[in-house]
């Protein structure tokens, strides 16, 4: 199994830090939609860095499927055909409120929205009319002076991040991979998620084969006791933080901790971080991340995911694991 890890998002420190991981033996990177854009960090490791680079998640609501496109197309250039397109829809407060954008039937939206960018790369490199109307975006115009023409390093994959059914329905339908979200549980993926793919193959008349199941994990890695606390405590917050969201709720519902939703809800809106926390045990880290030394966190991994992924993303939420210990992790997961 294949190993993605995540960046920090400076365009001035990223290339170094791309290039430790890429010693270590990682297979990809990815950026996330946070305190810097998502795609300059991916332009200036793209030519400097022999990894795979991936948007994980660039919010796609704000946005233009025009712009996405081009920015996916010269991404691929100058990576040498190593970009992943990963979109994601988040949550209402953050469109309406942080992005300044609108809102509205989020699953519909997402898959248009991937569906458009797909429209869009398929012409250029087929040399095709573009023609894609739907309802809430058109796509009609494209003369020659804005048409960069076949891409010689391919399309770049198109991924859509999902955790409820009906988004993970709607991924399986018209992308051709799914990021699976961190806040998940094997009990959850299992049950609800693998359900939800099948479902949208069958709608959309797809066999599976040409469709990727990348899942996203929290890792608690370490071989002391000192570093057991460190890792817990920064996958114990990341938890409360997702759980707070009401959109999560599923996932606690699964394993029978429905109850903790809302109580972690209010205590965000407080701003009460620590009592959050607090609430978080040891059976819930458990259930949602993966935990022990390097070995054992790949063993989880293997386990839980192995039979339908070939490749996974992994996050050290508050903290930054000894370098060693990320070969280690890098090794078990490649003979796995």
């Amino acid at each position: 199994m294949r190993i993605d890890i995540q960046v920090d998002g400076r365009p001035d420190r990223v290339i170094g830090r791309a290039r430790e991981l890429a010693g270590l033996g990682v297979d990809g990177v990815f950026t996330f939609e946070g305190p810097h854009d998502v795609f300059v960090p991916l332009a200036a490791i793209a030519p400097a860095v022999p990894v795979d680079i991936m948007t994980n998640v660039a919010v796609a609501f704000p946005r233009s499927p025009l712009h996405v496109a081009h920015t996916a197309y010269d991404l691929q250039l100058l990576s040498g055909g190593r970009f992943r397109l990963g979109l994601g829809s988040q949550v209402r407060p953050h469109i309406e409120n942080r992005y300044g954008a609108t809102w509205s039937r989020p699953a519909a939206r997402m898959g248009e929205f991937v569906a458009a960018v797909k429209a869009i790369l398929t012409a250029w490199q087929d040399r095709t009319p573009l023609n894609f109307c739907g309802e809430f975006t058109r796509h009609t115009l494209m003369p020659p002076t804005f048409d960069p023409g076949p891409n010689p390093r391919g399309v770049a994959p198109v991924l859509m991040g999902g955790l409820g059914p009906l988004m993970v329905r709607t991924a399986a339908q018209v992308a051709d991979g799914l990021l699976v979200m961190p806040f998940n549980s094997a009990r959850h993926f299992r049950e609800r998620t693998l359900p939800a793919v099948a479902e949208g193959w069958e709608r959309a008349g797809r066999d599976g084969g040409d469709f990727t199941i990348v899942p996203q994990v929290m890792v608690s890695m370490w071989r002391t006791e000192a570093e057991r606390a460190h890792a817990d405590a920064g996958v114990r917050r990341l938890i409360a933080f997702y759980g707070s969201t009401p959109a999560y709720l599923p996932v606690l519902e699964v394993e029978g901790r429905a109850e903790l939703q809302p109580r972690l809800n209010e205590l965000s809106k407080r701003g009460a971080v620590e009592a959050m926390t607090e609430l978080v045990d040891e059976v819930l880290i458990s259930a949602i991340a993966v935990r022990g030394t390097p070995e054992q966190c790949a063993a989880q991994i293997a386990e839980r995911f192995g039979a339908v992924a070939e490749r996974v993303c992994a996050y050290f939420p508050g903290y930054t694991p000894p370098v060693e210990q990320v070969t280690d992790l890098v090794v078990a997961l490649h003979r796995s």
